[in-house]
């Protein structure tokens, strides 16, 4: 679960225009391919995509 810092930067994104949202992405990622970071389990992949579709779902439920 996201920290309270990391949750206000993650609103504050999704203020952002389109172009924005794409440019920070970028810098994001110049960023991080510094870090020393371990492989991606399939396990995190899956929970990921899980949460994504979980959240899709209650769009469409919100929005249907």
């Amino acid at each position: 679960m996201p920290t309270s810092v990391v949750k206000d930067i993650l609103h504050s994104f999704e203020l952002l225009s389109e172009d924005e949202k794409k440019e920070l992405a970028s810098e994001i990622m110049r960023y991080t391919v510094k870090f020393d970071l371990p492989p991606i389990t399939d396990e995190e992949i899956v929970s990921c995509a899980e949460e994504i579709f979980l959240e899709l779902d209650r769009r469409e439920s919100k929005n249907g």
